[in-house]
């Protein structure tokens, strides 16, 4: 068993693991028990009662993070011709074709989004094996194959913050929240946004409960338990 350092200890001697805390009072303390020196990142741990094995209990979605996740998003845009140009003029940081696609086929893979346009995913689609690995893949479900005319929203949306849930092969999904140096609230704002469109995004094949536990943790820290009740009825109202 690995052995935590005395930063580490001294975190989890500030939660009560048989506590199921309140959203807020969980927030405060997953702040206050991040023991590493540099900005750690909140992540939400939904373990789902759900079958990952069948198609008809999938969810996938995005979710828009009205304060962001605290750092600069990169897009790439796989597009050509007038598309190429809109998503230019949108801001994205990296467009092309068949350039990009061989850059990426050489390993380049130094950003955050992957979007493309409709026509270009014949070929992008072989690029699966690399951008698959990483959840970078464009994708339909997800939201990040777009029409032409679609491609500034969903650009500024991507650097709004726009984050991507899906069901892992062990029924868990895995979300970022946004930064420990974020101020109590937004991180409460954008925890709601995740768990608002989790809950919406329940499958018709789901059968008995739909989320099972909730844990809110940061990249070293402690992990803390969420009660289920209260961060299944968040809503932005």
């Amino acid at each position: 068993m690995a052995k935590h350092g005395k930063k580490y200890e001294a975190s989890v001697a500030k939660i009560d693991k048989a506590t199921a805390y309140q959203p807020k009072e969980a927030i405060e303390l997953v702040k206050k028990s991040a023991p590493a020196k540099f900005d750690e990142t909140v992540e939400l741990h939904l373990r789902m009662g759900l079958d990952s094995r069948n198609a008809a209990q999938q969810v996938r979605g995005i979710a828009l993070l009205p304060h962001g996740l605290g750092k600069k998003v990169r897009v790439l845009v796989f597009a050509q011709g007038e598309a190429e140009r809109i998503a230019s003029d949108a801001g994205a940081d990296f467009v092309g074709g068949d350039d990009m696609i061989k850059k990426v086929e050489g390993g380049w893979v130094d950003f955050d989004t992957a979007i493309s346009v409709p026509e270009m995913m014949g070929k992008v689609g072989k690029l699966g094996k690399i951008l698959g690995r990483k959840g970078l893949m464009p994708n339909p479900k997800s939201g990040t194959v777009v029409a032409m005319n679609d491609l500034p929203r969903v650009i500024e949306d991507a650097r709004k913050g726009r984050v991507e849930y899906k069901l892992d092969r062990t029924s868990i999904i895995h979300v970022p929240v946004g930064k420990v140096s974020f101020e109590e609230q937004k991180l409460m704002d954008n925890l709601t946004a995740i768990m608002e469109a989790v809950v919406k995004a329940r499958p018709s094949g789901a059968k008995g409960q739909y989320v099972k536990s909730a844990y809110l943790t940061t990249t070293m820290g402690p992990s803390v338990k969420l009660d289920i009740t209260s961060a299944t009825a968040l809503t932005a109202g």
